[in-house]
Order: structure tokens, then C-alpha cells, then sequence
């Protein structure tokens, strides 16, 4: 058995590129190196697995230290299962299917080789399942799939996005998200968080995580920013294999992983943050030195630590799909930098590759793709991958290379030793999900991310026997200060009571304060009784989001409305010092909450251990720190709302805060007033997923009252139709004014609607997202209630959705899937109205928020 090299950092050599380990720091900077490293040999193999590349690779990619996935046994192995193997159960390897599309007794009849659980899947749709549910659904998809009738019983791979912690399963640590650890600048930190990562999903029997993203993010407006360690490529190649040892062990894909590690997968190769304007799965226009050089540098690591799989990209690179990447998944990933393991797709991607539907893309699998990520199309993709290969047009040595690279994976994984989930050794142990000392490290990195941008007047560490007032909707909102890929794939609508484990910043505060003599109020809007407080920490920032669903035009927070820096300015002209605690997925333009706060703290999503924000903030009886800031930024931070992409050592490089900002308390914290001109004059407003909220239209959106005799617009007070026959009036509605009251006369068709220039919202279609509506009724629908989607108000696809409406007179939230009127015939890429109600028969109806929500498991399609 050849055995890999381990070391804080494997040296990856290019044509003039070598990124070296600064042992002192734990950063990695990028020097240049003299001359051209030959290709490392790979093992020779009786199958003769490794073959030379069939085209001329660039030497700008790097070689890699053998990382000993192949060895004799194993292929040897290898080699006696496939002998065994048809055809069908060959194709079925490479087939990953989603939990909410396949049962498992399907598994007895379809011979796959993997299941996944997405971002909305759960056992029996319940994302707040218990961890009991999610063992005994890993173990009943296992055991089905030994029921196929072969001889080779092949077991079943289980994977899941546990990006931040095994953040599907409510009672499990959410550590911060990578946005945050970059700025810990400890890469053994973040081989003991992926550590602590793999032992809980053990726990509940999963196999595989989709992680580390190793991407590399040099537009802070891609929505999946956060999921980046850095902008600096030489950090991502620091962190990335501790990461991968982290989760599969030292030794795990050499000598194989052992109980209580689980197998990783590198991602997205490659380019996905680099894309055109920082959008998700857009287009890498950038020459293919800067896409070695830049967006491949943790890749190398990930191999030399042995990582199992590579899951390919969405994007593209100069027009070019990375799902249909010959050049790049086999040529260079797997021929020139020596990955063995084997590569997966991402949701569906096949789907997008030229020529491809969702359920048959032989160019993909051609160019490199080991196993379809095929949620909802596996069962399309399996036939007509097997009669493709059956054709010729997927030769058998494809397949046989394929399959070969899965088994390797599975054998080295530890899956035909493992057993059944619930019979392997650490299985089911709830009582050390979410135990102290894993907690501890969550804590850690959560007091290590903290960067400190602003402290005039030294106000911080707050006293802790002060009088603290704890302001802001993230305060206590342990989801918000999580973000998304947390129990939901956008993060969204979750309670504390959802962290059994965990605790909320104010939580952390309160308890630290407490200790010391002190007295912390909790009052998200800042309003307070009796003595006036020592000081307010207000905790503000984005809500929780995922992928596309985060891309933004620009880094403006909270453009136009700036409610939480109205806040900030109440606490301020009522004397009160004001603690600015900053939750963010990236750097924003926050110029105006920065002025208006005497101290500012960046803890981007810390996860679920709040309490290490009171550690650092919060001081000991005199007021002396008990732990000092560490955090620096690994993201440069915008002076302008509109400066990107912003990244170090780039040309016109002047950020507000330069990449490694962050000051300690020892030194002057004191910041001169910035400037409060965004850049933003001439820009229009860009917002695609919120129509109506917090009691006013959203802009660019206007809201229009229609009948037979034409539209009117309007949106506050009462306004009517031209005939009367439908109106609206502001009403309070849990706020003031925060509602609007419609009410169908049912004197003829009337009609309300929201509607701006078109935009194309196909890419929302297809990610499961859903049109929403927040109402009230009083008394049910007497006849259909119409929702409509479409061009205008006379291009549209309408459902009747009166049986989904409850009337009891409380709040409801009705969602409607996107992909049901892309089902009925609408071009989901025209779309200039994405809301309308219409009804012929009386209705009083109340609403305080219209917008695109996840599905989250309760979205539906009107029958």
C-alpha cells in the first residue's frame, strides 16, 4: 500500500506558482518558484486505472503528492466486485437520487448507487425531524439497497450538505460559517471543527458531507460568498486540507476512514467564485492562468489529504458548462493533478450542459462526471444512461472507470465494514450530540472570527457589571445569526427552540453580564423603562439566505429603508453608547451604521454558540477583557456600495478596510467619520424577490387595483379600481400600518397585481422556490380565487388557490411553487408580473408580506 505525505500544507507546484505554509502564522503566501515540476507518477495498478492524459493539459496546472487512494488490495477488490456486476447494477453506481424523489423500496428494483438528502429534504418532509428520524431513514435506504438482487451487494451511499456543522439536524453545532472562520487565520481549528462535524453525523448515520467549498470569492455580490474561507487563494489552500483531514481522518483515504470520520468532497471545480458580477452558477470569464492559479489553489490540497470526491460546478468557464468539462474534470483534475476518487455532479447540472436534459446527458458523463447528482431525475437518467451505454455512446471503459472510481470511494470509505447505520459503533449516542467539549470548539471559533472595525472612545470590553440594553432582530434570533444551509436550505423560519444546543448572542450576553453583577434587557426595538442603560449592544444584519437566492446587484445594506440604522440613531439621541454586532454573509457598504455606532463589531454567522460573542465583548467586573479580538479580515471590506470586485493585490485596490483589518484592544480604536456616499446615485434599484413587506411596496414594484375598465396605481391609503369593484386600504396588522385590506365587491372581476419591467426568474423556477403570500381571511372564498403569474396582466398563467386559503381569522403563509405555472406552459424567463390575485365573488382579504420564499417542505401546487 502506497502511503500518502501528510503536513500542514502539501507544497502545490505550477508553471511559476508554489503556495508555501507560514508555519509562525497559519496563512500561506504565494512566491515564485523557478522552473517546472514534472507530472507525479500514479500507481500502476492491475487494472490499469491510470491512464495518460488524451490531451496536451497547460502547465500552469499543478502536479500533486500521491495521496495513496489507489493501492493493490483495494483494486484487487474492486476488480472481484465488478466481475460480478451487470451491466444495470454498473450504470446504478453512478446515480445519486434525493430522499423526497425515492423510496426505499424503490432501491430493491433500481440498483443505485447513492442517495442524498437536499436542502429541503427530510425525513417524511420535516425538516425539524428528530435525530432518531434520521438514523432510522439512513438505515432503512441501506438495508433496501442490500435487497437488489446481486451478487456483488454493494452498500449505499448516504450524503448531505453539512457545510457548517451537520446543520440539517436540529440538536447539532452550527459552527460559523467559512466567511467567518478565514478570519480565525487556524487551520487547526478548522480541522477540529470538521472533525467534531464528522462525529455527529456518525451519530446519525451518514456517510458523506458536500464539503469543504473550497471556493475561492472575489465578487462579495455572489449570494454563496459566505461559503468562501477567503479572497486571498493562498488562505483557501491553507485551510482546505485540514479541512478534508479533519473530516476523513488523517489517514482516511490512504488507509481508509475510521469510525466517527466520513467522506469528503472538495467543491465546486471549478471557477465558482470567479463568475461574471458574482453570480451563482453564471459564467468564469477569466483566462485559464487565473483560473489555475486563483480558483484551483485548495484543490490540490483536498487530493494530497485524500479527499474521496470532487463535486463539479454549475458555472461555467468562458461560456463552457463545468458539468461538460472534459478538458477540466478529466484532463486536469483526474490525468494531470492525479485525483482518484471519483466526481459528482451538483443538483440537476446535467440539465444545463448543451444538448442535456436533467434525464439524459451523455456528454457529461463522457467529459468526466462519475456519479449524477439526479434528485427528482434519477430514475430518467439511470435508463438512459444504461441505453447509452448499451449504444456505444458511453463506451463500457467509461462506465467501467466510473464505477471503478465510486468503489474505490465506498471500499476506502469504510462502507463494507461500517455495517448497517444503526449497528455501527457510535450510531444513535444522542447524548453526546451537541456534548460540551464539542460545543467548546464552536465557541472557539466563534470568539476567534470577531473582527473589530471601530471602538472610539475604548468602549469596548463593556463592564460586566453594566446596565446593557440588547437591541436588534438578531439579538436573540439564533437562525438569523446561523444563515442559510441551516435545518433549511435557505435558513429560514427557524426558531431558538430549533437549537436545542445552542444559544443566542443575547443569551451569551445576558449570562456573561450576570456573572459579573450586571443586568442585561432584552428589546429588539430599543425601547426601555427607568434608568437609562450603561451602554446598548444592538446585533443587526442580513437574513438568512442560500445560493442564488443571496446574489445581490450591490453591497448596499438595507438600501433605501436603513431601519436598523434608525434604530442605532434612537439609542444614540437617548445618550446611550451604542455596540454595533454586525451579522453578514460578506463585507457590506455599512458606512452610515458604522458613523452612527461608537463601536463595530464584523461576527459575520457565527453559528449556534453565541456566546462567543459575550466572551470577547463582554468584561470582567473592572471592565478588562477576558478574551481579546483575533479575528482579521480575509475579505476586503468596500468603501462603496458598487466596488466590486475588491480584492487584494489586484489593480486599483482601495477598500474601506484593507484584507487583514482587525484591531485588538490594545490598540487605538478611534475611526474619523467615513463617508456616506454609497456610489449608488444613478443605480437603479435591483430586487427580484420582494414585492411587499414591513408596510409599503418594494421598489422598482408599483401595485396596481384593476376591472374591465383598466388599472390604477397606488399603494398607500385607500385606493380603488376604476369601476370600484376592488379596493385596498392600509390597515395595522401586528404594526402600524403594516398591512393592506383588499376587498373583492363581487360586482365583476377585479384584480390586484405587482408588476415592473420583466425579469427572468427561470433560475428560481428551477431551485425550488416559491411564490409566497402572508394573509388573513375572516370568512372563506365563495368562489375561485385566482393566482396569477406571467408578462402582464394579460400574458399569465393563473391556479385557483381558494382551497388553500384558511379562514379562522389568523395569520397564514400561503406558497405556491414557481415550477407549477413553469408546469402549466409560462415562460418563466418573462415574468413583469410575479404576483396577482383575481376574484368575481366577494372576498376581504388582509396581507403583510408578498415575496419568493424557499419551499421549505410546505410549498404546493394547486390541484
Amino acid at each position: 500500500m502506497r502511503k500518502s505525505m501528510k503536513g500542514a500544507l502539501k507544497a502545490s507546484v505550477s508553471a511559476g506558482l508554489l503556495l508555501t505554509a507560514l508555519a509562525t502564522s497559519g496563512c500561506v503566501t504565494i512566491i515564485e518558484s523557478k522552473g517546472k515540476a514534472e507530472p507525479t507518477p500514479l500507481a500502476a495498478t492491475p487494472a490499469e486505472v491510470a491512464k495518460p492524459a488524451a490531451v496536451e493539459v497547460n502547465p500552469v496546472w499543478p502536479t500533486t503528492k500521491d495521496a495513496g487512494l489507489i493501492d493493490a488490495d483495494v483494486e484487487a477488490k474492486i476488480d472481484a466486485l465488478m466481475a460480478d456486476m451487470t451491466l444495470e447494477e454498473k450504470v446504478g453506481q453512478t446515480v445519486q437520487a434525493d430522499i423526497s424523489a425515492i423510496k426505499p423500496e424503490d432501491l430493491k428494483k433500481y440498483p443505485l448507487g447513492s442517495i442524498l438528502a437536499g436542502g429541503n429534504s427530510a425525513p417524511g418532509g420535516n425538516e425539524r425531524a428528530t435525530p432518531q428520524q434520521w438514523l432510522d431513514l439512513a438505515d432503512a435506504y441501506w438495508r433496501a439497497s442490500l435487497e437488489y438482487p446481486s451478487k456483488s451487494k454493494i452498500p449505499l451511499l448516504f450524503g448531505i450538505d453539512a457545510v457548517h456543522g451537520h446543520s440539517n439536524l436540529v440538536g447539532a453545532i452550527i459552527f460559523p460559517h467559512n466567511v467567518g472562520l478565514g478570519a480565525t487565520r487556524n487551520p487547526q481549528l478548522m480541522k477540529d471543527i470538521a472533525r467534531v462535524t464528522a462525529y455527529e453525523m456518525s451519530l446519525a448515520g451518514v456517510d458523506w458531507t458536500f464539503a469543504p467549498t473550497v471556493a475561492v470569492s472575489r465578487d462579495k455580490r455572489w449570494g454563496r460568498a459566505y461559503e468562501s474561507y477567503s479572497e486571498n487563494p493562498a488562505d483557501v489552500a491553507a485551510y482546505a486540507g485540514k479541512v478534508v483531514e479533519g473530516l476523513q481522518g488523517d489517514t482516511g483515504g490512504d488507509e481508509g476512514i475510521k469510525p466517527g470520520h466520513i467522506m469528503a468532497s472538495a467543491k465546486h471545480f471549478l471557477g465558482d467564485g470567479g463568475t461574471l458580477n458574482g453570480k451563482d452558477q453564471g459564467d468564469a470569464q477569466i483566462s485559464e492562468e487565473e483560473l489555475a492559479n486563483i480558483h484551483n489553489a485548495g484543490y490540490p490540497p483536498s487530493i494530497e489529504a485524500g479527499a474521496l470526491s470532487v463535486m463539479a460546478s454549475f458555472s461555467s468557464w468562458n461560456g463552457e458548462k463545468l458539468t461538460g468539462s472534459k478538458y477540466l474534470l478529466t484532463d486536469v483534475l483526474k490525468h494531470r493533478m492525479g485525483f482518484n476518487g471519483f466526481v459528482v455532479s451538483d443538483w440537476n447540472a446535467q440539465g444545463q450542459v448543451p444538448g442535456c436534459t436533467t434525464t439524459s446527458c451523455p456528454q457529461a458523463f463522457n467529459a468526466g462526471i462519475d456519479m449524477f447528482m439526479a434528485p427528482d431525475s434519477w430514475k430518467g437518467i439511470y435508463e438512459n444512461t444504461l441505453a447509452q451505454v448499451k449504444s456505444g455512446e458511453i463506451s463500457e471503459d467509461r462506465l467501467n472507470d466510473a464505477v471503478r472510481r465510486i468503489l474505490r470511494a465506498k471500499i476506502k470509505g469504510g462502507l463494507f465494514t461500517l455495517g448497517a447505520p444503526k449497528d455501527r459503533p457510535m450510531a444513535g449516542r444522542w447524548e453526546n450530540l451537541g456534548k460540551a467539549e464539542n460545543r467548546a470548539v464552536a465557541r472557539q471559533a466563534v470568539r476567534e472570527s470577531l473582527v473589530l472595525l471601530k471602538n472610539n472612545g475604548s468602549l469596548l470590553p463593556v463592564k460586566g457589571g453594566a446596565n446593557v440594553l440588547v437591541a436588534g432582530d438578531g439579538a436573540d434570533n439564533i437562525g438569523k445569526q446561523s444563515g442559510g444551509w441551516t435545518i433549511t436550505w435557505q435558513g429560514t423560519g427557524n426558531a431558538n427552540s430549533d437549537f436545542p444546543n445552542g444559544q443566542s448572542i443575547f443569551g451569551g450576553i445576558s449570562d456573561a453580564v450576570k456573572a459579573s453583577g450586571g443586568k442585561a434587557t432584552l428589546s429588539v426595538d430599543g425601547t426601555f423603562k427607568g434608568k437609562k442603560p450603561d451602554v446598548a449592544i444592538v446585533v443587526i444584519g442580513e437574513d438568512p439566505y442560500a445560493e442564488f437566492q443571496g446574489d445581490r446587484p450591490n453591497l448596499d445594506y438595507q438600501s433605501g429603508e436603513r431601519k436598523d440604522l434608525a434604530l442605532i440613531k434612537k439609542l444614540k439621541a437617548a445618550g446611550i453608547p451604542v455596540v454595533t454586532v454586525f451579522l453578514s454573509g460578506r463585507p457590506m457598504w455599512v458606512n452610515p451604521e458604522i458613523n452612527a455606532s461608537d463601536s463595530f463589531v464584523a461576527a459575520f454567522l457565527p453559528g449556534s454558540e453565541g456566546g462567543g460573542v459575550a466572551d470577547v465583548l463582554i468584561g470582567d467586573k473592572a471592565g478588562k477583557a477576558r478574551n481579546d479580538f483575533k479575528g482579521k479580515l480575509s475579505f476586503s471590506w468596500p468603501k462603496f456600495a458598487n466596488q466590486q470586485p475588491l480584492n487584494l493585490n489586484t489593480p486599483g485596490y482601495d477598500p474601506l478596510f484593507a484584507y487583514g483589518y482587525g484591531l485588538t484592544y490594545a490598540e487605538k480604536g478611534d475611526l474619523l467619520p467615513l463617508s456616506e456616499d454609497s456610489g449608488l446615485k444613478d443605480v437603479g434599484v435591483v430586487n427580484v424577490d420582494t414585492y411587499f413587506n414591513a408596510g409599503r411596496v418594494r421598489a422598482p414594484w408599483k401595485f396596481y387595483l384593476a376591472d374591465a375598465d383598466g388599472a390604477v396605481a397606488g399603494d398607500h391609503g385607500t385606493i380603488r379600481s376604476p369601476k370600484g369593484v376592488v379596493t385596498q386600504a392600509t390597515v395595522d396588522a401586528g404594526a402600524q400600518e403594516n398591512g393592506r385590506l383588499l376587498t373583492f365587491t363581487g360586482q365583476g372581476k377585479g384584480e390586484a397585481y405587482f408588476a415592473s419591467d420583466v425579469i427572468d426568474l427561470s433560475r428560481q423556477s428551477t431551485g425550488e422556490l416559491a411564490i409566497s403570500i402572508t394573509y388573513k381571511l375572516d370568512a372563506a372564498p365563495t368562489g375561485p380565487v385566482l393566482l396569477a403569474l406571467g408578462r402582464d396582466r394579460f400574458v399569465f398563467q393563473e391556479m385557483d388557490v381558494a382551497s388553500l386559503l384558511k379562514a379562522d381569522g389568523q395569520f397564514h403563509t400561503l406558497k405556491v411553487k414557481l415550477n407549477c405555472f413553469a408546469a402549466i406552459g409560462q415562460n418563466m424567463a418573462q415574468i413583469g408580473m410575479p404576483f396577482a390575485l383575481r376574484s368575481e365573488k366577494p372576498l376581504k382579504l388582509t396581507y403583510t408580506a408578498v415575496k419568493l420564499a424557499s419551499n421549505e417542505g410546505d410549498a404546493v401546487c394547486p390541484k
